[in-house]
């Protein structure tokens, strides 16, 4: 293998034949360059996926109420169904410690004002867990709790760009909004992953809205997490539990899609990943039919190399040189040049999806990479493309009969 005669019998048939040799490794390193790019692209892709999903937990359930579309144990189809704080309670109590967080929801609409700012936001009725389930960062003061919830006080959190529209560079902690005609007293601002959309929310307690706006216990939504150690499949049967516990409690028929509805994140995380490996998996088999493509490529420039040296392998056999260590000498130049080539078609992939960066990110791309064990397996790949496209003509160097060969022209 380290033999210095070896190494210069491949150095001087590469240069002998360089047309050729620059050909099929241009055809491999066009192959893994191909193959690291689409493959970090599509690492990028779940990039997208995962930071889309960090704005909420991925173990989010959110139940909805609507209108029925189907008649049921005598009512009538467009019945709307109406959550109440009761409903919060029945999921809270049932499924005990199954759920990690558990919020209902109050959505309004309102003209908030301070001083001489105004604007419309959406206010979000809820409980101390919504922090959680939401993954809110509080930047000041305080989140709502449970003492808020019990008074029902006129307390708002307001989002980052609340304040920035409202209170521009002045202290809005302990200050009074205004919300249609109601003072409130901002007892915290918060950030949220979610942007600027999730920070243009005011957060009240849910018990407060109910009280101001309607008097009542209704209520939007209920949103809750599961607890993890139940695995996705006491989660699925969790949310099983939930859509019989309120279609029984309800009367909507089982197949009804409109009366109540529930949403997993972790569903439609779990659908956005497996989109994103099935891209993987396509990319994968491009990557490696191009890779054996170039295989083709060097194994026909090795044919070739057989077919201009068969006098000199002859005369080897003759002088006793074994099938084992000609194949070895065929079997090491397309190993080499593969590798080169190879390498260098990965390292202007790696270099070129660093350069990108997050400029694809309007694509849904967002820092395309390659893992370290990416990088290992495509080593691994290259080494085995190498000696696959040198087998069959080392084969055949190998069966060379020295007399046949000292006649070859």
């Amino acid at each position: 293998m380290f033999e210095i005669d070896r190494w210069a019998e491949i150095f001087q048939s590469i240069r002998k034949n360089k047309l050729r040799t620059f050909l099929g490794a241009f055809t491999v390193a066009l192959g893994i360059f191909i193959f690291t790019v689409l493959f970090g692209m599509g690492n990028g892709l779940k990039n997208t996926f995962k930071e889309f999903f960090e704005d909420d937990a991925t173990n989010t359930v959110v139940v909805y109420s609507g209108r029925t579309t189907k008649a049921y144990k005598g009512f009538k189809e467009g019945r709307r169904i109406q959550f109440k704080t009761e409903d919060y309670e029945l999921l809270k109590d049932k499924l005990g410690s199954r759920i990690e967080y558990i919020t209902p929801r109050v959505f309004r609409g309102v003209n908030a004002r301070y001083k001489r700012e105004a604007g419309s936001y959406t206010v979000r009725g809820v409980n101390q867990d919504d922090q959680y389930l939401e993954k809110t960062i509080v930047e000041e003061g305080r989140y709502i709790d449970q003492k808020d919830i019990k008074n029902k006080s006129r307390v708002v959190v307001i989002g980052r760009m609340v304040k920035k529209d409202l209170f521009k560079d002045q202290e809005a902690l302990g200050q009074f909004l205004q919300m249609n005609g109601i003072n409130y007293k901002i007892i915290g601002v918060f950030s949220d992953a979610g942007g600027d959309n999730e920070e243009r929310t005011i957060c009240a307690p849910y018990s407060t809205l109910q009280l101001i706006y309607k008097n009542s216990d209704d209520i939007n939504q209920i949103n809750l997490s599961f607890n993890k150690e139940i695995g996705v499949n006491g989660a699925k049967q969790m949310v099983r539990e939930i859509n019989s516990m309120l279609r029984e409690k309800y009367a909507v028929e089982r197949t009804d899609k409109g009366g109540i509805r529930i949403r997993s994140v972790f569903d439609d995380y779990e659908q956005n990943m497996q989109f994103a490996n099935l891209l993987q998996f396509i990319v994968l088999w491009i990557g490696i039919g191009t890779l054996f493509a170039g295989a083709i490529s060097i194994g026909n420039i090795m044919v070739f190399v057989v077919k201009e040296r068969t006098k000199e392998l002859g005369i080897r056999k003759a002088l006793g040189a074994t099938p084992g260590s000609i194949v070895g000498l065929i079997l090491q130049e397309a190993i080499l040049i593969t590798s080169i080539a190879g390498y260098a078609g990965l390292l202007i992939a790696v270099f070129a999806l660093s350069r990108m960066g997050d400029s694809l990110k309007d694509y849904f791309i967002t820092n395309p990479e390659v893992s370290t064990s990416t990088i290992v397996s495509a080593t691994i790949i290259l080494i085995i493309v190498g000696a696959i496209a040198g087998f069959i003509p080392a084969r055949r160097a190998a069966k060379i009969k020295p007399v046949v060969a000292m006649r070859e022209d």
